[in-house]
């Protein structure tokens, strides 16, 4: 049980906690949720005991072993398992000693020992746990060295969850995982034997990963039962009622101060005024709860392109080696919002890349609308903005001959206000780098968006305001990212990345998170063959049915653009002298239109025999 009891801690004169308590019994499984800056990560170093409280205490049971991630793994010439293996560190003196001892005594306490951590399966645990964060059996033998930061943190996560502390401290652990990494975290962390508490801003983990959420508010801790979702509920229920009753409050002190300052110069009624005196230094105020200050995100609004905006055919793409992704056929319209899925190393990033032009294709062609904008953002850029600029600096560069209120009223839509528009971007924080990044992929108000984790760095006020922004957005979006509740909120269809090819997933996403905990199916014995073919999932069916949808909204949206455009053309005045250009504009697109129109009635039809045979079987 971690008993955390009456603690005060400041931070340059700032009180972090003030009087704050909590209990934890023993294998429950805790989110630690607060404001940025609230001192999360600071409470993870006072349970550690790396900071001395100012007061009050932290208890855990004696022996109580206490583990986290605090930092990657050396780039050593260790190969990744003997790394995992090395971090129990109990097993390793174990079998050191098993290798020197004499004493059949001690032997025998030594052997016992063993066989009581189960240490004789250490190495086939040790390789699941790199398996389902993303290293295949051929990775766990090679060096530490070959592996770049973001992977060594995944082999320190690896590390400590195999070592298996009593008390489990995890910050942000999925910030450096992608979406399969996540879901498998996930899954091993509600299953984990002992004691869990996670500071994490993902939504999902904390529904489906956690029992109690551990709320730090106001220098304070209140430990509320359920998933992150139940506590919204109820700590909103909870504000209401104080909210109410610190407006009643207000309402009987007003009432009882009106009736003192009438009367206490009446000698008559002198004694009922300072019964009311009295009566209002009793009374014990009750605050209004403060209003979070609300999370926004502004995204520029683009034009209307005729669709579509992205074509390939045929095209492979690589690094100059063999090629990543071959046989790309794929076609991206405005209104599309569409999200990658794919295991790590399959190619998201790669088709990210080519649809973005930061690759063009060896084989096929990529046709463009001619004044497409694309706005691209990846975790690298958020390293690589000028850390010794303010972002003001940053947006002043780009629009140097906008007015300054402009600019500033920019940085504002994006949650930058006047404090951080003027601060070194060295001294942001995580999300406030995030949002200056995000901003400089959408000044030009691009026709399409192609977002590659976006939400790391980002607390779960910020990722419901991007996922607002997101959906008023009039342009397509292409999402990566391991946080299933941004990509259930935002996106209408699913692309799986796969053995070098891209197509359509047919289920949604519960059922790829169903998928991908069940394990590959290559590991697992071949299934017997049937006489006749499995009749479709509901899943698939529901799929077909939202493809053939979407295809039917598609060719009506053209069928407007189209009705419009004939009007424009009907237009006499559109052919007098001097108007050639714009006629010719006006017809261009006519024609394009049309062409549109014919390939989405296609796709309408192909979506409709695919949707019928698929409920016939």
């Amino acid at each position: 049980m971690l008993k955390i009891s009456d603690i005060t801690y400041s931070v340059e004169g700032r009180p972090l906690f003030e009087g704050a308590s909590a209990t934890i019994p023993d294998g429950h499984k805790v989110g630690l949720v607060g404001r940025n800056g609230a001192g999360k990560t600071t409470l993870f170093r006072l349970i550690r005991g790396d900071l001395a409280l100012e007061g009050g205490e932290i208890s855990l049971p004696a022996r109580a072993r206490i583990g986290g991630v605090a930092q990657e793994v050396p780039a050593s010439a260790t190969s990744l398992i003997d790394t995992v293996l090395a971090a129990d560190t109990e097993r390793a003196a174990l079998l050191a000693e098993a290798e020197t001892a004499t004493d059949p005594h001690r032997i025998a306490e030594v052997q016992t020992r063993l066989a009581d951590i189960d240490a004789w399966s250490a190495e086939a645990r040790a390789a699941a746990i790199l398996r389902g964060l993303g290293f295949d059996a051929e990775a766990q033998r090679r060096p530490c060295s070959d592996f770049s930061g973001g992977w060594r943190m995944r082999v320190a996560l690896a590390g400590v969850l195999f070592a298996q502390p009593d008390l489990l401290l995890l910050d942000e652990p999925t910030n450096y995982l992608d979406l399969e990494g996540a879901l498998w975290l996930e899954s091993y962390l509600a299953k984990y034997p002992h004691s869990v508490i996670i500071i994490s801003h993902d939504r999902g983990l904390l529904n489906r990963a956690v029992g109690a959420i551990l709320h730090l508010e106001d220098r304070k801790l209140t430990l509320w039962n359920g998933p992150y979702d139940q506590f919204v509920r109820q700590r909103a229920a909870a504000r209401a009622v104080q909210a109410a009753e610190a407006k009643k409050q207000e309402a009987r002190r007003a009432h009882l101060q009106s009736f003192v300052d009438r009367f206490k110069a009446k000698a008559s009624k002198a004694v009922q005024a300072q019964a009311r005196v009295k009566m209002l230094e009793k009374m014990e105020p009750i605050t209004a709860p403060e209003e979070a200050a609300k999370q926004v995100f502004t995204f520029p609004a683009p034009e209307q392109l005729s669709p579509p905006i992205i074509s390939m055919e045929g095209c492979a793409v690589g690094y100059g080696g063999p090629p990543v992704l071959r046989r790309l056929s794929l076609r991206i319209d405005q209104d599309d919002r569409i999200a990658l899925l794919g295991r790590n190393g399959e190619g998201k990033s790669t088709l990210s890349k080519l649809l973005a032009g930061k690759l063009q294709p060896s084989e096929g062609h990529v046709t463009r609308s001619g004044k497409l904008r694309i706005g691209y953002f990846a975790q690298h850029q958020v390293d690589e903005l000028d850390l010794d600029e303010t972002p003001l600096q940053h947006i002043q560069r780009l629009r140097p001959a906008e007015a300054q209120p402009r600019l500033r009223a920019r940085l504002a839509g994006f949650g930058l206000l006047a404090d951080q528009a003027e601060t070194q971007v060295r001294k942001l924080s995580g999300g406030q780098k995030a949002r200056l990044s995000l901003l400089l992929a959408t000044l030009d108000a691009p026709h399409l968006l192609i977002l590659d984790e976006p939400t790391n760095h980002l607390d779960i006020e910020s990722r419901e305001a991007l996922v607002e922004a997101l959906t008023a957005y009039s342009g397509a979006v292409i999402l990566v990212s391991h946080d299933m509740h941004l990509l259930g909120l935002v996106a209408d269809r699913l692309w799986l990345v796969k053995g070098g090819a891209v197509a359509p997933y047919s289920g949604d996403l519960e059922a790829y998170r169903a998928e991908l905990l069940a394990g590959d199916p290559a590991e697992k014995p071949p299934a017997k063959p049937k006489d006749k073919p499995a009749r479709p999932s509901r899943d698939a069916i529901l799929a077909l049915r939202a493809e053939a949808r979407k295809c039917e909204e598609r060719v009506s949206k053209l069928s407007e653009m189209i009705e419009k455009l004939d009007a424009i053309l009907a237009d006499a005045t559109l052919y007098e002298p001097g108007k050639a250009a714009e006629a010719e504009k006006w017809m261009k697109k006519h024609a394009e239109a049309r062409d549109g129109l014919a390939r989405a009635e296609a796709l309408w039809l192909e979506a409709l025999e695919a949707l019928e045979t698929a409920e016939a079987g």
